[in-house]
């Protein structure tokens, strides 16, 4: 029996920031526990995210279960399975949100995450470079960087935003989110900044932190109506550890919930059914599921030269190869999607509900992930930031290597469908303006011959993925159907917080990994406010 201070489940985004700030006591021990390996060769690189997207040695792998919005398809899932978690696979685009999805969350009953008080947090954990000090941090573990639109095709997409009313924003990440802008990214140096490498290398010589990997957590601990520890395995070694002040679950939007009802925590018919002893009631659990539902419109471009099609392939690779083995740039230092734009969907809103994303290569399915094409051209992923459509994440077996069932129930709220094809509408009037005619772009997906609603959403429902941003699974609240609390403690079970991306209440307007990190950061901090009191 082992016994630490503290225990957190999960060294992804989250949980590695947890640690980082529990262990920073010398008189406090933590346990890290991670079930995925501690690093991949392609996940320095920041291209390699391609290699790891369909890789189990990095990744879950999972899958959503088929839909009629998803025209009966599976929807791929995929989840980092390494330190760092899926900061560690992600396409590293930095996007905090905007002021109002925090204010939401204050609102929604959730006292002390208004942005004004997340802010700090925000601020705490990044190193930038750029932008105003009201909103930028300076010194905090995570670099964070602004590349140049020097390229050809994004000073275009830049040009063309302009001729339908989008400005280019400097800083998205600053005051205002609205307009077209190259994406921040957890890049620096040419090298991946997961919270694996900035939160966790520089401190692993602590001796009062323990990181164990290969640790798959079967279940909480119990003691009545209070967490007192966990199980994990290593290999067919069973262990079992005590936490003498608490357990904090940073497991992820698909896992935490898995884990508390694997341990008896939830819907007390689904739990018994499966035959699992109910240890307490709590319904919300697994409920309120939300991800970004993109379509990706593709387009062939007739100038040469200027996409990753044209510089990934024979000679070009291997220029892109030498340049990065020398300096750290080029295609193979770049970010996943490295222009976007946050867009209104019609005049009188407060803040842009909309988000393209451009990826300037087309790719084919591939055995080992996704291959560069032949063909020169690139993508325009196109979706409402904050979709209403809500499905749930359950366990199906009382094995914690079965993996849970994923429901989506995509497009199931009128007004995600509606703003999608509006966003689809929107990303076709760019990429059709003037500024685009040099490019001599042909469109692919859709396709022109789809112009009305209905063939719009049809090929939507055909086609569409999501945006790797899944959330809210032990939803943040005051109301029946809530997991934990405004202090991320999970109700009715002492000794025991979830701090990743799974507590959201709503989804943040734009990628998760960014406010996933500020979770962590800011449940640490109400860790040791409480231990401190």
């Amino acid at each position: 029996m082992e016994t630490y201070d503290y225990i957190v489940v999960g060294a992804g985004s989250a949980g590695a920031a947890v640690a980082h700030r529990l262990s920073a006591d010398p008189r406090d021990r933590v346990l890290l526990l991670e079930a995925g390996a501690a690093s991949h060769p392609w996940s320095f690189i920041p291209v390699g995210s391609a290699r790891l997207i369909q890789n189990p040695a990095a990744n879950w792998l999972y899958s959503s279960e088929p839909e009629a919005n998803t025209n009966g398809r599976r929807i791929p899932v995929p989840r980092g399975k390494l330190l760092g978690g899926s900061s560690a696979i992600n396409g590293m685009a930095f996007v905090r949100g905007q002021a109002q999805d925090f204010d939401t969350w204050a609102q929604m009953g959730n006292q002390g995450w208004s942005y004004e008080e997340v802010l700090p947090f925000f601020k705490r954990m990044e190193r930038y470079e750029g932008g105003d000090d009201r909103f930028r941090g300076r010194d905090g573990p995570l670099r964070v960087t602004n590349p140049e639109p020097r390229d050809a095709i994004f000073q275009a997409l830049i040009k063309a935003a302009a001729e339908v009313g989008i400005p280019h924003n400097p800083d998205y990440n600053g005051a205002s989110q609205e307009g077209i802008v190259m994406s921040q990214a957890t890049i620096a140096r040419g090298r991946r900044m997961s919270t694996a490498r900035c939160y966790l290398d520089p401190i692993r010589r602590r001796q009062n932190l323990h990181i164990k990997t290969g640790a798959l957590t079967e279940a909480l601990l119990l003691d009545g109506k209070r967490c007192i520890g966990v199980r994990y395995a290593i290999g067919d070694a069973v262990r079992e550890a005590i936490a003498a002040r608490a357990v904090i679950v940073s497991a992820g939007t698909i896992n935490s919930p898995q884990l508390l009802e694997l341990s008896g925590i939830g819907q007390p018919e689904r739990l018994a059914n499966l035959g699992i002893a109910v240890r307490h009631p709590l319904p919300g659990v697994g409920e309120n599921l939300r991800d970004h539902y993109a379509p990706r419109t593709r387009w062939l471009v007739g100038k040469k030269g200027i996409t990753y099609n044209d510089r990934g392939r024979g000679f070009g690779l291997v220029y892109q190869a030498l340049r990065y083995a020398l300096l750290r740039q080029g295609m193979l230092a770049s970010v996943g999607a490295p222009m976007r734009a946050f867009i209104r969907s019609r005049e009188g809103l407060d803040a842009p509900d909309l988000l393209l994303g451009w990826v300037p290569m087309l790719t084919v399915p591939g055995t080992k992930g996704p291959r560069i094409a032949k063909q020169s051209g690139f993508s325009c992923y196109a979706h409402p930031m904050r979709p209403e459509s809500r499905g749930h994440v359950h366990i199906t077996a009382a094995d914690p290597r079965r993996p849970p069932a994923i429901n989506f129930n995509f497009l199931s709220a009128p007004p995600d469908a509606e703003l999608t094809i509006k966003a689809v509408r929107i990303a076709r009037a760019i990429m059709t303006a003037p500024a685009m005619a040099p490019l001599r772009l042909t469109e692919v997906a859709p396709g022109p011959d789809r112009t009305t609603d209905d063939d719009i959403i049809d090929w939507v429902k055909r086609a569409a993925e999501t945006t790797y941003h899944p959330v809210g699974t032990c939803k943040m609240g005051i109301d029946p159907m809530a997991v934990v609390d405004p202090q991320l403690r999970v109700h009715g079970i002492e000794g025991l917080r979830v701090a990743d991306a799974s507590i959201m209440p709503t989804l943040t307007s734009g990628n998760t990994n960014a406010p996933s990190i500020m979770i962590g950061e800011k449940a640490a901090d109400m860790v040791l406010r409480q231990a401190r009191a």
